[in-house]
């Protein structure tokens, strides 16, 4: 899944929903392509923090792929970098 713009209280619940569906399918891992993400507030990261453990509790893995600098800063400063996969997306959508 590719996001772009803000990731923020506004966008939260479309990117659940969407994350939600796709865990259903049972996947190995879900890759959100984070590359266009302009900005991220708490509840953004929030939200990316509960779709971490509703994949795990799925057996499936959420990779953060192509993380901005922004973003990457930001997981860093809140502790949370360590909680996520985090890598580069292929040009099939895979890391």
């Amino acid at each position: 899944m590719t996001l772009t713009g803000e990731l923020d209280i506004g966008t939260a619940p479309r990117l659940t929903a969407a994350v939600e569906k796709a865990l259903e399918a049972k996947p190995v891992r879900v890759v959100l392509d984070m590359s266009a993400v302009s900005f991220c507030d708490s509840q953004g990261l929030g939200t990316l923090v509960v779709l971490n453990r509703a994949a795990t509790r799925a057996r499936s893995v959420l990779v953060l792929g192509d993380v901005t600098e922004f973003l990457d800063r930001l997981l860093h400063v809140t502790g949370l970098h360590q909680a996520f996969t985090i890598g580069p997306v292929n040009g099939d959508g895979t890391t």
